[in-house]
């Protein structure tokens, strides 16, 4: 084990209690994108400044205005005066909680049950938040020798494809190109397999407008509701069908596209609704091309099937495959060694579905890692951390600088 770090290590054990209160207050703020019904993440940003602030750490913040007029934040933090910076992104909005009714607990009121943390955005993407704020400040406080610099980025709108969070901070030179990129949004609960490629992110919002009627004339009308049945069928069909290939270095190792959000039509059962407005989430194995699947749905959408509605079909959120991460990098392997000293796990590279901040950083050639000791419970009802999940991370990352 490395020099200096059994005190590091003893620190973080110390913060536990601290961690898990700081976790508390960070999903007492809601944290959600305007676009899913909530008020950004500003709020949250200011909370995890200040109590950076109040550890003697340095801020920078990046505020971008979306669509609506909300202010969008993100906070960067770094220590230290080396040469390259080690870097842990992680995202600060998360997802609406929603339906309700299948919470056993308020989503943003931080139950602790036993070694569980429950809560909208507690492993997603709650745990790295916490982890690596608390990394940085074990290691200022232990004084340890730094090989890096260690910097956090607590991100934006990571959620709805990070437009007003990595993809703008991308802009402002802040990364380096020999510095080294681990983003905590991805993992398993063993804690041994490190993300260095994701799918493609294509998010299609499909709208048919046929002719509102009473049911008991649907003559008079055009049922959008039973075009857009028909319609995503043949579009299903046909995507599974032609887009059919695996690569085994993904989980799971074929692309995969899903009917999601539907959006209320009509109130009332005896009327036949004239306007569906439909979602799609599809994740591409690298080697298709984007352009091609929307292309195919729109010559579904064109025949003449479907000449009675009028259908749109508009990119709701997009990210192209970018090149994965090489296995040799240098961030892969200080985690897979990382790993090896700390818990003896033997950590294995793979692929996912895709939609973590690492796609910005692939894109500009810059070595990244996702990985994190995670539960999967992402975006669904009675979400949770585990404690020591997220004590046992913060070593990690920790040990990464020394």
């Amino acid at each position: 084990m490395k020099e200096g770090f059994r005190e590091v290590a003893g620190l973080i054990e110390s913060y536990e209690r601290e961690m898990v209160e700081t976790m508390g207050e960070m999903i007492g703020i809601r944290s959600i994108s305007p676009a899913s019904g909530g008020e950004g993440e500003s709020a949250r940003a200011d909370f995890l400044e200040k109590k950076l602030k109040e550890w003697g750490f340095g801020t920078k913040r990046y505020d971008y205005p979306d669509e609506t007029g909300t202010v969008r934040s993100n906070v960067i933090s770094t220590m230290g005066k080396a040469g390259n910076t080690v870097w842990i992104i992680s995202h600060i909005d998360t997802v609406s909680e929603g339906d309700r009714s299948f919470w056993r607990t308020d989503p943003f009121k931080l139950t602790v049950d036993g070694k569980r943390m429950y809560g909208r955005g507690a492993s997603d993407d709650g745990q790295g938040v916490i982890s690596s704020m608390f990394a940085m400040r074990a290691l200022k406080e232990s004084g340890a020798a730094l090989k890096y610099n260690m910097g956090i980025a607590l991100v934006a709108n990571e959620e709805l494809g990070s437009k007003y969070g990595m993809r703008n901070l991308m802009q402002e030179k802040i990364f380096g190109k020999d510095d080294i990129y681990v983003v905590p949004d991805w993992g398993n609960g063993v804690g041994d397999k490190i993300q260095i490629a994701e799918k493609g992110v294509l998010w299609l919002k499909i709208t048919i407008l046929g002719k509102e009627v009473h049911a008991s004339t649907p003559d008079k009308g055009v049922n959008a509701y039973r075009s857009s049945i028909k319609l995503l069928n043949k579009i299903d069909e046909l995507l599974h069908m032609k887009y059919s290939a695996s690569d085994s270095i993904f989980e799971p190792s074929i692309s995969t596209f899903e009917m999601t959000k539907h959006e209320k039509n009509v109130d009332s059962v005896n009327i036949i609704p004239g306007t569906e407005v439909c979602y799609l989430d599809c994740r591409v194995l690298p080697e298709y091309d984007l352009d091609s699947i929307i292309a195919d749905i729109r010559g579904i959408a064109d025949k003449r099937d479907f000449s009675d509605v009028k259908i749109s079909i508009e990119e709701f959120n997009r990210t192209d495959p970018r090149p994965q991460t090489r296995e040799t990098a240098d961030v892969v392997r200080m985690l897979k060694d990382a790993l090896l000293d700390l818990r003896g796990v033997n950590a294995k590279a793979i692929g996912i579905g895709g939609g973590t901040c690492a796609a910005y950083l692939r894109e500009k050639g810059l070595p990244v890692a996702v990985w994190a000791t995670w539960q999967p419970v992402a975006h669904e009802p009675n979400e949770y951390a585990i404690i020591d999940d997220m004590v046992d991370d913060a070593k990690v990352f920790a040990y990464l600088l020394i």
